[in-house]
């Protein structure tokens, strides 16, 4: 597999940190692409495939219930969980991404919108069964990662889960450019409280050079 070119999205990243607007990149690197998925690093046009191998451990015979996909980018993940889901809610930042979104999946029972992952909508809260994070978190600068991760977490209802993939480093690795790469305990611990780890990965994906993955399942506490 080719590098990806991040260097635009690397560049906006900074000029929005420096403006004091930390998520405005993101609809400028869509309108950018013009229509053009090969414009946006992480749009590879197919589910995630490390969402996809957790997809595939799950029981076939019963549903993921109303899930809440966080990023949504181009919808990939989102139109992969509706076929395993009673509902899915996916959202993006980006007004952008959305319309492409609607666009490429017109006929989709996805319900897409535009939001805020640091200030969701109050009706969101334990309103799903399963949130699913891919690669949210590790493109949010590290001291907005906290807030981002408990915004999150309160969407998940009495008993649900929570799926979260990310980059990871280790603690004497440099941070790097955009994207940020987590530490294992940094992924670890951002759901808690309320959540509890109920699993976690660490491994070297496929591709080439492989890249450090983490993935992990968390658990909210059932209802009383």
């Amino acid at each position: 597999m080719s590098p990806v070119d991040r260097s635009t999205a690397r560049r906006l990243a900074k000029e929005a940190l420096a403006a004091g607007e930390p998520l405005a990149w993101f609809e400028r690197l869509y309108a950018l692409a013009d229509g053009q998925a090969a414009a946006i690093p992480w749009a590879d046009l197919a589910p995630n495939p490390h969402l996809a191998a957790w997809m595939e451990r799950q029981p076939r015979d019963r549903s993921l219930g109303r899930v809440l996909v966080v990023g949504c980018g181009l919808g990939d993940d989102a139109e992969a969980l509706a076929r395993r889901a009673d509902r899915v809610v996916a959202f993006d930042v980006s007004a952008t991404a959305v319309a492409w979104c609607l666009q490429r999946f017109s006929r989709s029972t996805v319900r897409y919108v535009v939001a805020d992952v640091l200030t969701p909508p109050a009706e969101w809260r334990a309103a799903f069964d399963l949130v699913v994070e891919v690669y949210t978190l590790q493109v949010l600068p590290p001291e907005l990662r906290r807030q981002a991760a408990q915004a999150m977490a309160a969407a998940v209802a009495p008993g649900g889960r929570l799926l979260a993939v990310a980059r990871g480093r280790s603690a004497q690795d440099p941070l790097g450019e955009m994207p940020w790469p987590l530490l294992p305990e940094e992924l670890s611990n951002a759901f808690s409280p309320p959540l509890m780890r109920c699993s976690f990965e660490d491994f070297l994906d496929q591709e080439s050079p492989p890249v450090r993955r983490l993935r992990a399942e968390f658990q909210g506490q059932p209802s009383a």
